[in-house]
């Protein structure tokens, strides 16, 4: 009996694992203009092609400007690792979808879009968040800048097995509540380390019943939780997901390609070596007070006492209290945005919630799509107009202040309520402190310029 990981590991070992980590072969490696100068390099260096330039894609995403399109007057450093990707993917015959591309995107939100992310598939990238595409039954994580090199050269990457990690999510979601939430409400729970060694299976009726997108927010911050990567088996939600796009497969293929991904999902009885169980019937919006995402409470909870040093030295950078509600706690930036949560559906929730309504005065808000796709689709239904009128900025497509190596940032000492991933100290800039929370909390929040309560607000589903 075999888990979902078990199977896609067996079928693209090339060498087994002894006392060197095994051969593993990978289906799509994805790039962008960050971790890959270094890797071009190498190759060159070494007389090298790119093994399978028809199974690597490429996007910028990461230190592009979100206010437009051009790069006259942008960062000099940004500038040249754009430059430099273009020039890199034109000599060694990779496809690239760059600034002027309907194509462009965050890539761990176009490469679902294309299609070209599918079951059964190893895909790696040189960003942790690659984890985000095994929402698709796709082994999917980051790698290092020589790993990025050692694909490019061989489509081959020397691994060693990780454990099985069941995570059950049962129950039904609340109103306001969303699987921001549950994720971290996962790690809230298991700590950063708490997966370590292991790849996440998420399995159970409240999985079962989200779509793509947000599989994909849950998939996507496995990597939070010290998991290697996080995987929900393919089923027909995932097949009406992919069905018709452009790399999806096509006719007579496409019958065999769904009747082969639906082999993947795991076997009764197979083994998992730890498993957790979440009761999401009486979860709660959830929102961070420290600096990783395993500091995570409740929104109507309080900060709790320091365990330790590190805990101690997190509040203190956070400048909050133990015994704390966060509820009410001014808010000077929200972000809606990132390879987490700047999808459609994550932009739909956000504007139901502000329409109709203005963002608070003291609040600067974010709101950034995470493709050139999601915003054509956004403006289409009016979703942009909405953020507008209410006072909130319209950026074009990237990663933005999820990473503040691009311009945007939040201002030191100035709190911010993200629907990022990550809120160590400097993500979103120097002295920035940083909540987590759903693109729901995150508009209420700015809202009520406070961190509030989305539920509270109404008009919920």
């Amino acid at each position: 009996m075999k888990t979902l990981y078990d199977k896609i590991w067996d079928s693209h070992i090339v060498v087994p694992e002894t006392d060197a980590p095994a051969i593993l072969y990978i289906d799509l490696h994805l790039i962008h203009e960050v971790t890959t100068p270094q890797a071009f390099t190498g190759l060159r260096r070494r007389g090298l092609k790119v093994r399978r330039p028809d199974k690597t894609v490429a996007t910028m995403d990461h230190s592009i400007p979100t206010t437009s399109r051009s790069l006259i007057g942008f960062d000099e450093i940004a500038a040249n690792q754009v430059r430099t990707l273009a020039q890199n993917c034109k000599d060694f015959g990779i496809a690239l979808y760059d600034l002027e591309s309907p194509k462009q995107g965050i890539v761990h939100v176009i490469g679902p879009e294309l299609g070209v992310t599918q079951p059964g598939k190893t895909i790696v990238c040189g960003d942790s968040h690659t984890s985000t595409h095994g929402a698709f039954g796709a082994l999917a994580h980051g790698i290092g800048t020589s790993e990025v090199e050692m694909v490019l050269a061989t489509q081959c990457l020397l691994q060693r097995k990780s454990k099985n990690s069941r995570v059950d999510f049962d129950g039904r979601l609340q109103p306001g509540v969303t699987a921001k939430d549950m994720i971290l409400a996962l790690i809230g729970k298991i700590g950063t380390g708490g997966g370590t060694g292991s790849v996440f299976e998420f399995m159970g009726t409240a999985v079962r019943g989200l779509d793509m997108e947000a599989r994909m927010t849950i998939c996507n911050m496995s990597i939070e939780g010290g998991a290697r990567a996080g995987l929900v088996a393919p089923d027909d939600t995932t097949f009406q997901y992919l069905s018709g796009r452009e790399f999806s497969p096509k006719a007579k293929s496409w019958d065999e390609a769904v009747a082969r991904w639906k082999k993947l999902p795991s076997d009764d009885g197979a083994h998992y070596d730890h498993s957790i169980t979440i009761d999401v019937n009486a979860l709660e919006p959830m929102i961070t007070y420290g600096t990783n995402p395993g500091m995570a409470i409740p929104l109507t909870g309080r900060v709790p006492q320091p365990q330790n040093d590190a805990d101690a030295a997190a509040l203190k950078y956070m400048a909050l209290e133990p015994g704390q509600a966060l509820l009410g706690h001014p808010v000077d930036v929200v972000f809606i945005g990132s390879c987490t949560n700047s999808r459609l559906s994550d932009l739909r929730n956000a504007a139901h919630l502000m329409k109709g309504r203005k963002v608070n005065s003291s609040v600067r808000m974010l709101v950034v799509p995470g493709s050139y796709e999601v915003k054509r689709q956004a403006e289409a239904e009016g979703l942009d107009k909405i953020f507008k009128e209410a006072g909130a900025e319209w950026r074009e497509a990237g990663c933005s202040m999820c990473i503040a190596m691009n311009g945007d940032a939040v201002p030191a000492g100035k709190v911010a309520v993200s629907t990022s991933n990550r809120n160590f100290e400097g993500r979103q800039g120097r002295g920035a402190r940083t909540l987590l929370a759903s693109p729901l909390t995150a508009a209420a929040s700015a809202v009520e310029g406070r961190v509030a309560d989305p539920r509270r607000l109404g008009g919920l589903s």
